[in-house]
């Protein structure tokens, strides 16, 4: 069934819409995986690990960010860009997620510290608009194609 739908689709798109769609699931995927890690760590540490709640958004995105680097560069984004120089990606990759985390951040700050709601109120945010920020970021910039051929 899976096949089928997936051969139909392939049928519409040209090469590289087919492989931005791939780069789009995968990313998904990982994604998905990675800030729900983050997320976990957050409210966990934030609501029963009694850890101040930027605090605990930090330590959340510390072990997301390790992970997820790993996940992006050999599965998300693999093919795409010059995945040779691990130092540079991963130097472009720390500091793509660190608006991540400044979304992050501002996220629970003006939620949770600002208008004083319930710590679970960033929690969409952390999970629908920052995940959309960082795709484009990461595609565009960190795991970008080299321009040397």
């Amino acid at each position: 069934m899976f096949r089928s739908f997936w051969s139909r689709v392939e049928s519409f798109l040209d090469e590289e819409k087919r492989l931005f769609l791939g780069q789009v699931i995968r990313f998904g995927l990982t994604g998905g995986f990675t800030t729900f890690l983050n997320a976990a760590i957050y409210y966990g540490g934030a609501r029963w690990g009694h850890i101040a709640p930027l605090l605990s958004n930090f330590l959340g995105y510390s072990v997301a960010m390790i992970v997820g680097y790993l996940l992006h560069n050999y599965f998300s984004f693999r093919g795409h860009g010059c995945q040779d120089r691990h130092w540079q990606l991963f130097l472009r990759f720390c500091l793509a997620s660190l608006l991540g985390l400044g979304l992050n951040s501002l996220w629970v700050w003006f939620m949770v510290n600002h208008l004083h709601l319930m710590k679970w109120t960033p929690l969409p945010f952390m999970v629908f608009v920052t995940p959309l920020v960082s795709f484009w970021l990461n595609r565009r910039w960190v795991f970008r194609p080299s321009s040397k051929k």
